[in-house]
Parts: structure tokens; C-alpha cells; sequence
């Protein structure tokens, strides 16, 4: 069996699409801490027993490729690894001590997909969301992004 992990009496591949954004949509994920986040995200994940394959922090959302058992809850996951990274980045580059519950970095939701037989596909979509984002920030900057994005909308015939 292909990619499969094991628990005593479970052979498992479970894995998500996740995506989440910072409060407000804000566009906070920049230089130092976009670097420190991933290594702080793959510690999270690894302290509840999950596996982050495939990762990309664009500057104003997150993607991610998680392994996570089926003893545990996505939606927990999650929350550990935003609620945790929220403390590390208020305490490491904000200064704020003691009694910060993390809650001004990220927004409340998340999108969550199960991924199945289609690996591959997520993951080389994460791997190509900043060129993605490159090229739709080009075109907005040209005021072409409403005839590419919606292209019946321009046209009135």
C-alpha cells in the first residue's frame, strides 16, 4: 500500500486541503515572519501526531497539505496550529509577554477539502498559488482582471 501510516489497528491516508487567513484579510505574512511560520506550523502539526506535506504562506492566507489521523478532528487541528502560531508570533515579534491568547492574528474560519486520490493535484496547486497570485495582481494592476476573471460580465451581447 502506497503512502499509508499506521495506528495499532488502522491503516490510514487521510489527508485535507486547508486554507485560512489572517484577521481581517490583512496582509501581515511578510519577511521574517513568513519564514519562521512555516517551521512553527510543521512543529504543531508534528505535537498532534500530523504531517504537513505541502505548504505555501502567501501574504495575506495560508495553504496547507495535512496528513491528520482519524483519532483526531480536523477542525481541532486546526485550531491548535492557529490558536499556538498566534501565541509564537505575538511573543516572538510583537514582545507581548504574558496573557496573550493569540486572538488578533488569524479569522475565525477555514476552508477544508478532502483531498483522496488527487495528492498530486493539491499539492502542485499550492506549489503554483504564489505564480497564481503574481499573475492576478499584474492583470488588477492593468484593469484587466474583471474581463479574465469574469468574462461574461464585460460582455453585454
Amino acid at each position: 500500500m502506497e503512502d499509508y501510516n499506521s495506528l495499532s489497528h488502522t491503516k490510514w491516508q487521510c489527508k485535507y486541503h486547508v486554507i485560512f487567513i489572517p484577521k481581517y484579510r490583512r496582509k501581515k505574512l511578510y519577511g521574517v515572519v513568513k519564514k519562521r511560520l512555516g517551521e512553527v506550523f510543521h512543529r504543531l502539526a508534528e505535537q498532534k501526531e500530523c504531517r504537513i506535506e505541502e505548504g505555501h504562506i502567501m501574504p495575506d492566507h495560508v495553504h496547507m497539505l495535512i496528513n491528520v489521523p482519524p483519532k483526531l478532528a480536523v477542525s481541532s487541528v486546526v485550531g491548535y496550529i492557529k490558536g499556538k502560531s498566534a501565541i509564537h508570533v505575538a511573543r516572538h515579534f510583537l514582545k507581548r509577554e504574558r496573557n496573550y491568547a493569540g486572538q488578533q492574528m488569524w479569522a475565525r474560519g477555514f476552508f477544508v477539502d478532502t483531498v483522496g486520490r488527487d495528492t498530486e493535484m493539491i499539492r502542485k496547486y499550492i506549489q503554483e498559488q504564489e505564480l497564481e497570485d503574481r499573475r492576478l495582481e499584474q492583470l488588477e494592476m492593468l484593469g484587466l482582471s474583471n474581463e479574465v476573471t469574469n468574462p461574461k460580465k464585460g460582455n453585454k451581447h
